[in-house]
């Protein structure tokens, strides 16, 4: 829906100049254009750029040093060519990634699924938070569901402590600095020293358990994914009701979420990471 602007009264609208200050949209529209056009050629100098942009010299050169600032481009100077930066690589290498993530890990999340009759689950970790990105649904009538996009708590979700184990205690402890842990229900780990002490006990498990710390009556089997780094980048779990899920199936389905694990893992050309 195109988004509708009153203008003022009596002031009709003013075409902006290259000499008016740009709204912040602007700002970004040209740096992405200019980001874009440096994709695009093995290396641009800047009157190239400005030429194909249509932008003033001066502000071509007042936004490619901004985005260098950033590490998105990089100049030489010796040939006075802007080409793209190390920063600009990380985004696109992560978004093939985890497109890669999405489309390898179908089989593995269908053997799971397969094996355990549960719905199987793939989500990366993101500012504190889990993403779903994709899963297998269960056959049965009673099931999970994780929409992809949806968001969950860290540290109220199988996945989210799998990858969590994978980090030093400090590392938790400053991500979670100041951010409280919202209590769902009374198996929430709702503290840091509690969750610290549930870590604990995965990093020498393996694998994770959401034991109805976030929906009552639902539990969760998950082991981390890494990366050729060996960072832990997502997580693989099965979802599904309790009363399917009691103490001696979570102790044989874990092993087998952990292996699972192991093989996307590979699959991806990461590597793992044993505590």
């Amino acid at each position: 829906m195109a988004e509708h602007q009153e203008k003022g009264r009596g002031r009709p609208g003013r075409k902006p100049s290259e000499n008016a200050a740009p709204s912040s949209v602007q700002v970004l529209d040209r740096s992405l254009k200019l980001l874009e056009l440096v994709a695009e050629a093995e290396g641009a100098v800047l009157t190239d750029l400005a030429e194909q942009s249509g932008m003033a010299p001066s502000t071509v050169h007042r936004l490619l040093t901004s985005l260098a600032q950033h590490g998105m481009v990089t100049h030489d100077g010796e040939t006075g060519a802007w080409t793209i930066g190390v920063k600009a690589f990380e985004i696109g290498t992560a978004y093939l990634r985890f497109r890669k993530l999405g489309t390898i890990s179908r089989p593995f999340l269908k053997q799971l699924m397969d094996e355990c009759g549960e719905t199987a689950n793939i989500a990366i970790e993101d500012d504190g938070d889990v993403v779903f990105i994709s899963q297998v649904e269960s056959h049965a009538p009673m099931r999970a569901f994780f929409r992809p996009g949806r968001r969950g708590p860290i540290h109220a979700s199988g996945i989210g402590k799998a990858i969590l184990s994978t980090w030093t205690d400090e590392r938790i402890g400053t991500l979670l600095a100041g951010r409280p842990l919202q209590h769902f229900t009374g198996k929430t780990r709702d503290s840091l020293p509690k969750l610290l002490g549930d870590i604990a006990e995965i990093r020498a498990r393996g694998w994770s358990i959401d034991d109805e710390e976030h929906t009552l009556g639902m539990r969760c089997v998950a082991a981390p994914i890494f990366d050729e780094y060996g960072e832990a980048v997502a997580g693989i779990s099965i979802s599904g009701p309790a009363v399917r899920l009691p103490d001696e199936k979570i102790a044989a389905i874990g092993p087998l979420v952990q292996t699972v694990a192991e093989a996307l893992t590979k699959a991806m050309g990461g590597r793992s990471k044993r505590p």
